[in-house]
């Protein structure tokens, strides 16, 4: 086993796992991205804990996690390792080393003993986890840990459309310093979740939005290869159109006036659209009226025409036609069912492709 901490010469060049690094003369494609864009995008990303918890491992072992459908988020607290996720390189692991795992991928972390050839112990996190005040801890030997690492799945959604990690297909490695605070964020999420308080999960979310905004704003600076992976982030003028539909869902969009948003012909519009979405724009933009009205619907404070209004419908019977196809329900009836719910539950139903 290669001590870790002699291993970080190679790092720039691990196979397809995305690390900082490139031609610093290049541009970042989220650099290309209009400030102002780029604002809205981050004001509507919406991002939730999954789960989220402790990883510690002593020397001499190695601790073997699950993979979930979900992205996962990794942060190394203190001590130095090394990460394999399923069958890629070696991933050092030192304090403020951050990985992103793309969804249904494993990850194995290992403590070489004081021989950097000995060979660790594999622990199962399946099989040696406990659960305390609401946070599963996985441990793989014992005594004074060697790594400590924050660990959780999570998604991240722009206006509850996009999934920002979803479509990841190398995980991202970044390295942090103490100064930039992410594990006393990461703490303070772990804490929240501990506490069991009213408005626990909110602020752990919150908290994770925090490290991810700061994760997003590395490209800015740097000309970070990960960020290619990001559909709606490499196409700056898909992003400018969809920034404009997460502005005013309600507008009189057409795709032709999407198209001239982008600078972009109809056709060549609708294709890339499609490429980096996975959907036709009207599909997301009708996506994006229907989760404002069940918005404003649970708020109470607008009527069925007001709110079909907004949405963008000259008439109430074509807004109740749309909305009953989306969540199932009248526009009445849902609002009904929700008075109790907050409007982040109201707007939690999978918009499916009718």
């Amino acid at each position: 086993m290669t001590d870790p901490r002699r291993s970080s010469r190679g790092l720039s060049s691990l196979g397809n796992i995305m690390v900082l690094g490139g031609d610093p003369k290049a541009l970042s494609p989220i650099s290309r991205i209009s400030r102002s864009d780029l604002e809205l995008l981050m004001r509507t990303l919406e991002v939730s804990f999954v789960r989220l918890s402790e990883c510690v491992v002593s020397s001499g072992f190695g601790l073997m996690l699950g993979s979930h459908d979900a992205p996962g988020i990794h942060y190394n607290l203190r001590g130095h390792g090394v990460g394999y996720i399923g069958n890629g390189p070696a991933i050092e692991l030192r304090p403020h080393t951050m990985i992103i795992v793309p969804p249904h991928s494993p990850l194995r972390i290992d403590v070489p003993g004081a021989r950097s050839s000995s060979t660790v112990k594999l622990v199962d996190g399946k099989t040696n986890c406990t659960l305390i005040d609401g946070v599963h801890r996985y441990v793989a030997g014992g005594g004074t840990p060697d790594v400590l690492m924050i660990c959780g799945f999570f998604h991240a959604v722009y206006a509850s459309s996009i999934s920002l990690f979803g479509t990841l297909s190398a995980p991202i490695v970044e390295r942090f310093d103490a100064c930039d605070m992410l594990d006393q964020t990461l703490k303070a999420a772990l804490a929240e979740l501990v506490s069991q308080e009213v408005g626990a999960h909110a602020m752990s979310s919150a908290l994770l939005k925090q490290v991810i905004v700061t994760l997003l704003r590395r490209a800015l600076s740097s000309p970070n290869s990960w960020v290619e992976q990001f559909s709606l982030l490499r196409d700056p003028q898909i992003a400018r159109a969809f920034a404009v539909m997460v502005d005013n869902p309600g507008a009189p969009h057409t795709v032709q006036s999407l198209a001239g948003s982008a600078s972009l012909s109809r056709s060549a519009f609708m294709a890339r659209f499609h490429d980096v979405v996975g959907r036709s724009p009207m599909l997301v933009l009708r996506d994006l009226r229907m989760r404002q009205a069940a918005r404003q619907l649970t708020s109470g404070t607008y009527s069925v025409e007001q709110v079909a209004a907004n949405a963008g419908y000259e008439s109430r019977s074509s807004f109740i036609r749309a909305f009953r196809k989306a969540f199932g329900l009248d526009p009445s009836n849902f609002r009904a069912s929700r008075l109790s719910v907050s409007a982040s539950s109201a707007v939690a139903f999978d918009l499916d492709e009718k």
